[in-house]
């Protein structure tokens, strides 16, 4: 597997359970003539022919690399020539090679005053550097990571573990989530939120609305019919001090939120603005942990 991004991406990859892993650095070393954006790393010689080097079998990425042009190049040249970017190009292989994608984020809050490029936004140029050379489209194995359902439902899971830890007889019913992307954090606790009435509804026999049964949340129903579905609900709760930032006073009223007019979010999730409505707006994470102590009456 190749795999892209920063930190210790092999070792993460090592642990969830992939044996055999290839960085970008380590493609880029055995084939030093793909990279030639940078003129500086320009080979100054013709090196020998690669040999011994495995053929890639997928692409793993984690998070935004820090040369953009280097990973995008190298990873369109694995998924172009089938795992084997040492090889003269031919016809080129579709459906292409699994990809597995996760930080969906277009933007994120750092120090800057303005919000900065996150994953979301290298995986747009990934897409479109992919349909621009072949003509198709850019097909994912699996998106994992906010706002994927999958990755609420580890959430719920964990938390149910930590319950269990504390000693907790009663099931736990509501779920908080805190963010400050509506077109992540927010997007995502809401469509959790629908799969989790999708789930009661399935259970009872109740027929799916079509939002409800959307392709996000049809993929993750099987997995939870073996769980504890004692969790009725997930609410969201949006916060201020990150990528959205209230300008006047926090809205007390509901029908005073903001309501999101452009789609930040990824390609293959579709936009719907109730997704990205917030169920509450509060102005930091401590407003947001007294709010659910509050509306669970433990304040």
């Amino acid at each position: 597997m190749l795999v892209a991004g920063q930190g210790p991406v092999e070792e993460n990859a090592q642990n969830l359970g992939f044996k055999h892993v290839v960085t970008i650095e380590a493609l880029r070393k055995a084939y030093p003539l793909l990279d030639m954006v940078d003129q500086s790393r320009r080979p100054k010689e013709l090196p020998p022919p690669t040999t011994g080097f495995p053929t890639i079998e997928g692409v793993i990425l984690f998070g935004e690399p820090v040369r953009w042009e280097t990973s995008l190049q190298l990873i369109i040249d694995v998924l172009l020539s089938n795992g084997n970017p040492g090889a003269e190009l031919r016809d080129i292989p579709y459906p292409h090679l699994p990809i597995l994608a996760c930080n969906m984020d277009l933007l994120w809050m750092a120090e800057a005053k303005m919000p900065r490029f996150g994953h979301g936004t290298f995986l747009l140029c990934l897409e479109n550097i992919y349909k621009k050379v072949t003509g198709r489209e850019l097909k994912y194995e699996a998106l994992i990571g906010k706002p994927s359902t999958v990755t609420y439902q580890y959430a719920e899971y964990l938390i149910k573990q930590q319950a269990e830890k504390l000693g907790w007889k009663s099931p736990i019913r509501r779920l908080y989530a805190v963010g400050d992307n509506p077109m992540s954090d927010i997007y995502g606790a809401n469509l959790y939120n629908n799969y989790l009435k999708s789930t009661r509804q399935n259970q009872a026999g109740v027929k799916r609305s079509p939002q409800a049964a959307s392709r996000q949340t049809e993929d993750h129903l099987e997995l939870r019919k073996n769980c504890n579905n004692s969790v009725e609900s997930c609410k969201s709760i949006l916060v201020c001090t990150g990528v959205y930032r209230h300008s006047a006073d926090v809205p007390s009223k509901t029908e005073e939120r903001m309501t999101e007019t452009v789609f930040h979010g990824h390609r293959d999730f579709c936009f719907d603005p109730s997704l990205v409505e917030a169920s509450y707006i509060v102005q930091d994470v401590n407003d947001a942990v007294q709010l659910a102590f509050k509306k669970e009456n433990w304040s």
